[in-house]
């Protein structure tokens, strides 16, 4: 596991600030979005405060805030009122209500692409197939539908289909489509260089030599500390030796391949390249990533490698949750290429309270993960705060904890067996 001293000691040598600000900004979106579809779960979309309270594990809001004060920023999205005997309600505004049609409208059509990438997944695994609540953790982050589990999955048939086995259930990959097996590097680079045959398009995966972009922050610092020990991110004859590297494509079979060689390594940083190109905002929960090491044959050091390769990736490492980035996926704070689902989700940002003013962000806070932190707070607030307190009940009974948890992020503390070293 990943010591919180060894995380700040890496984390103040090389925090890029802009991309800081787009972890926080998702962070918060991610709450509000929860809050949404717990909302959207309930008759009319109204539910009583209390209830959302007991489910505030689930939906990834922290003490000491409670659900009333975070409901309370965001008045454009969310309605309180108190009936008649004294029960605080919460529910979708109109504004809101418009937005969860628009957002059932986008999905339908990215339907086609989400399934394409979903195929790709399956194409990439030893297996050829997944288990259906491991993809479920990609939901939101690939753009998949909130039926995905139950409905989606049986959506086309003539590219992959749902079987059971002693575990659970499994998404098995249907027919093999050989204009899938093009890395959407491979694509890229056949595009800027004009080579129609670059892509590889209708043969089978093999070897491939391509250098992965790369982008470094202007003030760059090419060491940190981890375990007590002092590594370099980048040296100049170690990447440039890695960029010329052969290793085959992540969708070539991959069983034969050395654990710890320099194929196996720029074949992981392959996989993981074109997973994030997948995910709407090029991003992902590391956590989520390393729930698929064995079946795309990726290192158990997941995290190490990850910091290695700085300049492909970006490492969030604040609180307790870590995320990676595309570097060259982003212009400051902003994603370059933006499909209609992210730039919904930015209309439902400027719906909420939020507005990027972050402080303190080349200091390491220990409660950065709050809605305090992340909202502020003002003296208003304790007369809000004020109206629930709700000391402890049994939520099963109100709402499918499973359901919600796929869209929330696991806690690196919480895992026992995961691939983060």
């Amino acid at each position: 596991m990943t010591r919180s001293r060894n995380v700040r000691q890496r984390s103040k040598k090389k925090r890029v600030h802009t991309l800081e600000v787009a972890t926080e900004r998702w962070k918060v979106l991610t709450k509000v979005l929860a809050v949404v579809d717990a909302l959207k779960k309930e008759e009319e979309h109204v539910t009583p405060l209390k209830r959302l309270e007991i489910l505030r594990p689930q939906l990834g809001l922290t003490k000491p805030n409670k659900v009333a004060h975070f409901v309370s920023r965001s008045p454009q999205l969310f309605e309180v009122c108190r009936d008649s005997r004294g029960v605080m309600w919460a529910g979708l505004s109109p504004q809101a209500e418009a937005l969860v049609e628009e957002e059932a409208r986008l999905l339908e059509d990215h339907s086609r692409t989400a399934a394409e990438y979903v195929t790709r997944l399956l194409m990439m695994s030893v297996d050829r197939r997944l288990a259906i609540d491991k993809i479920a953790h990609f939901r939101r982050d690939m753009g998949l539908p909130h039926d995905f589990k139950t409905r989606w999955v049986h959506m086309f048939p003539e590219q992959f289909r749902v079987v059971r086995l002693e575990d659970g259930d499994y998404l098995e990959l249907v027919s093999w489509n050989p204009n899938w097996a093009v890395t959407e590097l491979e694509k890229k680079t056949a595009a800027l260089t004009g080579d129609a045959n670059a892509n590889g398009i209708g043969s089978p995966p093999g070897e491939l030599s391509l250098s992965f972009p790369m982008k470094f922050p202007p003030n760059f610092t090419s060491y940190y500390k981890f375990y007590g020990k002092v590594h370099h991110y980048v040296k100049k004859g170690n990447t440039e030796q890695f960029q010329k590297t052969t290793y085959l494509s992540p969708y070539s079979e991959a069983r034969g391949l050395t654990p710890g060689s320099p194929e196996f390594d720029k074949r992981a940083v392959a996989v993981m390249h074109e997973v994030l190109n997948f995910t709407l905002e090029k991003r992902l929960v590391i956590d989520h990533l390393t729930y698929f090491c064995r079946e795309f044959v990726m290192p158990q050091k997941l995290m190490s490698l990850l910091l290695k390769h700085y300049g492909i990736f970006y490492v969030y490492e604040r609180g307790k949750r870590f995320s990676v980035f595309l570097t060259k996926s982003y212009d400051g704070t902003k994603l370059i290429e933006k499909c209609p689902l992210v730039r919904w989700k930015e209309k439902v940002l400027q719906l909420t309270s939020y507005r990027g003013r972050i402080k303190n962000l080349g200091k390491f806070a220990e409660l950065f993960d709050s809605e305090d932190y992340l909202f502020g707070n003002d003296d208003s607030s304790s007369a809000t705060d004020s109206i629930l307190d709700v000391k402890s009940e049994d939520s099963d009974d109100i709402m499918d904890d499973a359901a919600l948890a796929d869209d929330t992020e696991m806690d690196v503390g919480d895992l026992s067996d995961c691939c983060i070293e």
